[in-house]
């Protein structure tokens, strides 16, 4: 016999769904103990009038939101233990929902009578068909038998489709689900963007100082330079440490531990410790702009000091920051040094989130040579939309 037609008759979920569909033959089974007026009946004629007693009883059970879970865990235990995300196990959260799990209790009773009544129906005819012992009519009886089995598998498998459709998440819950992955999505690629800013600041300014340090004689200026790699070095293990907690936990909580352009000054003493003098006019009420912008605005700068020290190390570094006409202008300029940052090894990731970054604020970023000078210029609105 060939494999397609055994092989589906020897896996366990195959019979564990038919348990499931013989449980839901229960339902009726009570309702035959209960109700009067199904004594002296057809065995048949009992199961239907079971099953139509059952269904207002079902809807009612239905409205209690902890019976769709109950259904849910049950069919994913029996139907599909290899695709169980398929399947919700949440209670009811709407009347969409407990209209559902009424659906899918009424199809269970059904499904369970008629498998009910098949086995009782198939067993019987295979018993007739086996006839006297080693009669020639005994040849039937497997082959009903197989019939049966046969039955079983593809009403589990309608049962599993109704559990998906029934039981499983919604519309809505699909959509909202992948939203979430969405924004998972979206928050860790911020993460990698604040790590590529911090981690990638703190370093350049390390090897930069430790370069100094290595070439000037100077003592007081060596301690200064050390003082400043090991200032340098504990703000970005703190950065990081805060990085990997948001990793491992909420991130959602943590956006008031993130820096902002209060704390640019901070990224001007370590370029000027090592040896760029930073010229600074920022024009802002820092307190006055909104937080998520305040955050943003000090990760733009820092990429932009970052590059400067990387590609322009020593070159005096010229910032500028104002708010005019409901917009925060910020201009970073230093000395062109060969191609520009720009277009040097490892300035493009830094280039590109800062285009990001203003992109997702309603802003604009534009980078490239001004005369002598490279210009990093970057407008962002402080009310989206504008």
């Amino acid at each position: 016999m060939p494999a397609p037609l055994i092989a589906p008759l020897l896996r366990p979920v195959t019979y564990a769904r038919w348990l499931h569909l013989l449980i839901g033959l229960v339902f009726a089974g009570i309702v035959l103990l209960v109700y009067p007026g199904t004594e002296g009946v057809s065995t048949g004629r009992a199961l239907l009038v079971g099953s139509a007693v059952d269904v207002p009883l079902l809807c009612l059970v239905a409205l209690v939101p902890a019976v769709r879970r109950a259904e849910g865990v049950q069919a994913r235990l029996l139907l599909a233990p290899e695709r169980e995300e398929s399947i919700g196990v949440a209670p009811s959260a709407s009347w969409a929902d407990r209209g559902r799990t009424a659906l899918w209790l009424v199809a269970r009773v059904a499904l369970g009578t008629a498998a009910g009544a098949l086995t009782v129906g198939a067993l019987g005819a295979a018993a007739r068909a086996a006839g006297p012992p080693f009669g020639p009519q005994v040849l039937l009886a497997p082959l009903v038998l197989f019939a049966l089995l046969w039955l079983v598998v593809l009403a589990g498998r309608l049962q599993l489709a109704l559990a998906v459709r029934l039981l499983g998440p919604s519309a809505a819950e699909r959509l909202a689900a992948a939203e979430l992955r969405a924004e998972r999505l979206l928050e860790r690629n911020r993460l990698a963007r604040e790590l590529h800013d911090s981690i990638g600041h703190a370093l350049t300014v390390t090897v930069l100082q430790a370069g100094a340090a290595r070439e000037v004689a100077d003592p007081a200026f060596r301690d200064r330079a050390l003082e400043a790699i090991e200032t340098t070095g504990r703000r970005a293990l703190d950065d990081l440490e805060r990085m990997l907690v948001l990793l491992r936990e909420a991130p959602e909580t943590a956006a008031t531990e993130q820096p902002g352009l209060d704390r640019a000054e901070e990224l001007f003493a370590a370029a000027r410790a090592a040896g760029s003098p930073v010229d600074v006019r920022l024009d802002v009420r820092v307190g006055e702009l909104p937080g998520v912008l305040s955050r943003e605005a000090y990760r733009i700068v820092q990429e932009g000091v970052t590059n400067a020290l990387r590609h322009a190390p020593g070159a005096p570094i010229g910032i500028r920051g104002a708010v005019a006409d409901g917009v925060l202008a910020l201009d970073c300029r230093t000395p062109r040094t060969g191609g520009g940052a720009g277009s040097r090894k490892g300035g493009g990731k830094g280039l590109r989130g800062i285009r990001e970054r203003a992109v997702l604020l309603g802003g604009e970023c534009e980078a490239g040579p001004d005369g002598t000078d490279w210009l990093l210029r970057v407008r962002l609105p402080l009310r989206l939309g504008r």
